[in-house]
């Protein structure tokens, strides 16, 4: 298909996903410049940083003038919500620029969880039982509660950073935790509704869908790990580990997926006068073998992008252009028979009150591994960390077992004052894998 001779790509974020990004855009002969906007210090190895924010539409406007650019993708999910796609396509001098991600009204399938229920609903996919309450319905959500067997799910509606869902053990748990949702806004603007939502009990996974409105490719799919601790224990973070592939989504489990969920989610959109150009995250939980999406996503997760794009042997910017353009008919994912595991590396203290500016060391040669940055930057000729999850460590291997020693391997290799990981990311698929091999 014809290419702009200069394809100069623009990446919107700053995060391990946007590495991982900049890392598979790299190895395209297609791309000529990369830039990132704002980057992060593991970007800048491979991509021309830009100090603009994600929200900076204006500032973004004149960089994509500036930089003659020709493909945006956009990493996180705040911009989309926002309306990123919408600027751009209402005004004359950039709408003519391809993106990668949807616009505002599609972007509610992340940004809203009640909106994303009822189009589920609406569209017959299969997913928990919920009840939507405002915050001026506290009394109703906690005589509701009286109904429920716990544990119950409560979710905020909007936006919150990954951090938004509870799982409460008892109803007099739920009746604290909604009461502090809605009433003391727990989660600010995104708690200003909150879904009960009946608890599905099975094993989670994430399946992640490239699609132009009308055609869609479906990536390989990965399991992440969300709480803090190992065993799955603590409190919920932005994710602390990811593996792919998932070795309970056989092809019979995946087959149901499309038909089920993909299929409708598409075609809903589109009935909808949606126009969807980019990724949709489906988050499932696979009970008995039935698959349930516990909730959509706008864009690729973090750190799942940092095992699924490595397992992937197509061109990406291929594909990221043919789904802006609308042209992704007849493209196929080609996937490495190989496993994936990422492993979080996260400052001490996360996800609560934690120090920025510890000077990390210990870094392997460039091309020896596979090591994505998420809170980094660059200060006085040094790396130092700039978030909660500051890198990830993604090993490869023929089996799942060899994966994980690879991406441990290289964990180990990293250090900094109050560094934290989980030592178990794949050890329960290890498990499900010798139980189903015995």
């Amino acid at each position: 298909m014809p290419y702009n001779p200069d394809m100069n790509i623009l990446i919107i974020g700053n995060g391990g996903r946007e590495h991982a990004f900049a890392w598979k855009i790299r190895q395209s002969p297609l791309c000529t410049n990369l830039y990132v906007a704002p980057g992060n210090a593991g970007t800048s190895l491979i991509a021309e940083n830009v100090n603009v924010g994600v929200e900076d539409f204006e500032k973004i406007k004149v960089l994509c003038l500036q930089k003659k650019i020709a493909l945006v993708v956009v990493g996180p999910e705040v911009p989309l919500v926002a309306g990123f796609r919408d600027f751009f396509e209402n005004d004359p001098s950039i709408n003519k620029i391809p993106i990668v991600g949807p616009g505002k009204e599609g972007a509610q399938l992340e940004g809203s969880k009640d909106f994303s229920k009822q189009f589920m609903l609406r569209h017959n996919v299969p997913t928990a039982k919920a009840r939507t309450f405002h915050s001026h319905e506290t009394k109703e959500a906690l005589q509701y509660l009286q109904t429920c067997t716990p544990p119950i799910v409560l979710k905020a509606d909007g936006l919150a950073a990954g951090k938004g869902v509870i799982i409460s053990p008892s109803i007099a748990e739920a009746k604290q935790e909604i009461t502090e949702m809605l009433e003391q806004k727990k989660f600010g603007d995104a708690s200003a509704k909150v879904l009960v939502e009946e608890f599905l009990d099975g094993i989670e996974l994430s399946v992640f869908v490239l699609t132009d409105g009308e055609n869609y490719v479906i990536l390989p799919e990965a399991k992440d790990y969300k709480r803090i601790g190992d065993g799955d224990t603590g409190p919920n973070t932005g994710g602390m580990g990811a593996v792919s592939p998932v070795i309970f989504a056989d092809p019979s489990f995946m087959k149901k997926v499309e038909d089920r969920v993909i299929k409708p989610t598409v075609e809903g959109l589109k009935k909808e006068g949606i126009s969807y150009r980019g990724f949709i995250f489906v988050g499932l939980m696979n009970v008995k073998g039935e698959p349930y999406v516990i909730e959509y996503n706008a864009r690729m997760g973090d750190p799942e992008t940092e095992v699924v794009l490595p397992r992937m042997e197509n061109d990406l910017v291929e594909l990221l252009d043919a789904a802006a353009k609308g042209e992704l008919k007849g493209h196929k994912i080609s996937i490495r028979n190989e496993f994936a595991v990422t492993v979080v590396l996260a400052s001490g203290g996360y996800p609560d009150a934690f120090e920025k500016g510890k000077v990390i060391t210990g870094f392997l040669p460039e091309g020896q591994s596979t090591l994505f940055h998420s809170g980094t930057k660059n200060q006085d000729d040094k790396v130092v960390t700039n978030g909660g999850r500051v890198m990830t460590a993604t090993g490869m291997g023929n089996t799942l077992s060899k994966a994980m020693e690879k991406a441990y391997q290289l964990a180990s290799s990293i250090q900094w004052d109050g560094i934290y990981y989980r030592k178990d990311i794949g050890q329960d698929l290890l498990k499900l894998e010798s139980t189903n091999q015995g």
